[in-house]
């Protein structure tokens, strides 16, 4: 309400999913929504869960505005694979049925390949493309594998307690994308990456995009509609 706030485009989340599964009980990221559309500020909603489907409501109400979009991140296809790498996410089947749900919603939706894990599940970027464009997805990105801070030990001990037969190849690539690093926290290549093997990742994912038949990374999203709800009625008794 405060006439200090410009509207502009919020995203849930960059960081945690905002689909954790106590949101089921809690309904937080639900009430956020709420508050969004009765303002009709945009919102742009990045997760791993099913969840999402609960609030197609909320998100197609704004997405009328042209102020909603979804990214389901999708990180593999090979269900046993999630089960390690995401334990707490939905199988991949169920992050495909969010997409074709959130498509006939008509909230514009895409898929986001994240993290990509050179060695573990690059390989999969065209069939998680072709899988998701089949069920509606109309954009795409990725993000390569970042390592900050804590996580990339606990990553090398996830490596070798699954994949010890990939540990160093896995771990290489990953040097061979961060400049002989683990982690490169710089802004303009920490979600790419760099250096030749990062450029083949990218062609890989653009040609891949193309024989989807999936056109760019997302919607941009309108704050024309913005309105402060009461704004209109309290100014008539001013």
């Amino acid at each position: 309400m405060s006439p200090r706030w410009q509207p502009k485009t919020l995203g849930l989340s960059g960081v945690t999913d905002c689909y954790q599964p106590v949101e089921r009980k809690l309904q937080l990221t639900r009430r956020c929504l709420e508050v969004l559309a009765e303002f009709r500020n945009p919102v742009a909603v990045i997760t791993k869960s099913h969840l999402v489907t609960r609030d197609l409501d909320v998100l197609s109400a704004l997405a009328r505005h042209d102020a909603a979009a979804v990214f389901l991140s999708v990180t593999s296809l090979d269900g046993d694979l999630c089960r390690v790498l995401e334990p707490r996410a939905s199988q991949p089947h169920g992050r495909l049925a969010a997409i074709e749900a959130a498509a006939r919603a008509d909230v514009p939706v895409g898929v986001l390949i994240a993290p990509v894990i050179p060695g573990l599940n690059d390989h999969e970027i065209p069939a998680i493309l072709a899988a998701a464009a089949k069920v509606g997805a109309r954009f795409a990105g990725y993000v390569i594998l970042r390592l900050p801070y804590a996580v990339a030990p606990l990553f090398e001990g996830w490596l070798t307690q699954h994949f010890p037969e990939k540990k160093d190849k896995v771990l290489g690539r990953i040097r061979d994308l961060r400049g002989g690093k683990i982690n490169d926290a710089r802004f303009g290549s920490r979600m790419s990456g760099e250096g030749v093997l990062a450029g083949t990742i990218k062609d890989f994912f653009e040609l891949a995009k193309r024989k989807a038949g999936i056109q760019g990374r997302g919607p941009k999203l309108s704050t024309a509609a913005f309105r402060r709800p009461g704004e209109t009625q309290a100014l008539l008794f001013e």
